[in-house]
């Protein structure tokens, strides 16, 4: 028997096994009446013993019996039929729900035609679907994503090592040449892979937490991109305050660089980069601002979805990934922090990222 049919099962017991009882104790009541009663002129408990029941009562035995019986066929078939009704809308909502797939993620159950428990059941499963196709969709783009940017390199490295194996006449500062070449191209599938893992590593969440002081985070990461913003020439302005806060070290570590590196690559010659971080309202807060071309605020979101860049930029025109922001929401959310982002008028842009207290949780 199926758990479908189980289930009206129970549903058919249940409404007629109370309604048999209720009226076979009905009709146990003019039964007992008819027993306990005494001929007229007899006193009871003095005179003789009450005579056998009469052919009356006998007749009253058989029909009760016969009533009651048809009551419980009534009863059971009542209680089948309006098990069945209750139980439509779960069977379309479970025949619905069965044919949803990968495939076909779009579908959404809808109403049931009545403001229940089970209208309830069925929005609550058409907002898991769409979060499940919200998921699967940006799985599916990250993985197109994240094969485009590999085989890129891949296929530049094979391109040159083919030219030069072709090449009769190479000379060994040609091969140098080309072996620094691959040498660069995987170093960049290197910081690649090594993007994703940080994009892997914090979207799994913070499992230990530890206190940790933001502005000392900060400051370890600016030190090791002091050179690179002299490079670039981009001043960078710092204002380090304290700012206790709870969570993954490495992780905020990671997001902190990821943010100064964004900052320090899409900007502007002669362009500035200015790193705070202070407490306020008992809150750990980093705020990150660059100097750099203006952002539309339609495509402000987009630049936090993986391999998303502005416009046209491209690996050999900034040096990154496209994953950089994408590392930072991660690490946010897995923190429980804000995520505030602004694309100021003049152009570049400023993030500002509030941790919880030193207890961990958002205030």
């Amino acid at each position: 028997m199926s758990a479908r049919r189980r289930l009206r099962t129970q549903l058919t017991l249940l409404y007629a096994v109370p309604f048999l009882v209720s009226g076979a104790f009905l009709l146990s009541i003019p039964i007992l009446q008819g027993r306990e009663s005494s001929p007229v002129g007899v006193q009871i408990g003095t005179g003789p013993a009450p005579p056998e029941p009469g052919p009356d009562l006998a007749r009253l035995l058989t029909a009760s019996a016969l009533g009651l019986a048809a009551m419980g066929v009534l009863a059971l078939v009542l209680g089948w039929l309006i098990a069945g009704r209750f139980l439509r809308p779960l069977r379309a909502i479970t025949a619905t729900a069965r044919d949803i797939s990968a495939r076909n993620l779009h579908r959404r159950l809808g109403r049931t035609g009545r403001d229940d428990e089970f209208t309830e059941l069925a929005a609550t499963l058409d907002d898991l679907f769409a979060r499940l196709e919200s998921s699967f969709t940006s799985q599916r783009d990250f993985v197109a994503n994240a094969s485009h940017e590999l085989r890129t390199p891949l296929t530049a490295q094979r391109a040159l090592l083919q030219v030069a194996l072709a090449d009769p006449g190479i000379t060994l500062a040609s091969l140098r040449a080309v072996c620094q070449d691959v040498l660069d191209l995987g170093a960049a599938q290197e910081r690649l892979v090594g993007a994703l893992l940080a994009l892997a590593t914090g979207e799994q969440g913070v499992e230990h937490r530890e206190p940790f002081d933001l502005a000392r985070v900060a400051g370890a990461v600016l030190a090791t991109r002091e050179e690179e913003a002299r490079r670039r020439g981009v001043e960078v302005r710092v204002s380090l305050g304290a700012a206790p806060a709870t969570g993954d070290p490495s992780l905020v570590e990671s997001l902190v660089a990821n943010l100064l590196d964004n900052a320090l690559r899409h900007n502007v010659p002669g362009g500035s980069v200015a790193l705070t971080t202070v407490t306020v309202d008992g809150r750990a807060t980093l705020r990150v601002s660059n100097t750099g071309a203006v952002i539309p605020p339609a495509e402000l979101d987009r630049l936090f979805q993986p391999f998303q860049r502005l416009g046209a930029q491209r690996l050999g025109n900034t040096g990154g990934h496209g994953l950089g922001l994408a590392i930072v929401r991660a690490i946010t959310t897995a923190h429980g922090a804000t995520l505030t982002p602004v694309a100021p008028s003049e152009g570049g842009l400023v993030i500002e990222v509030c941790f919880g207290g030193p207890d961990g949780d958002p205030l």
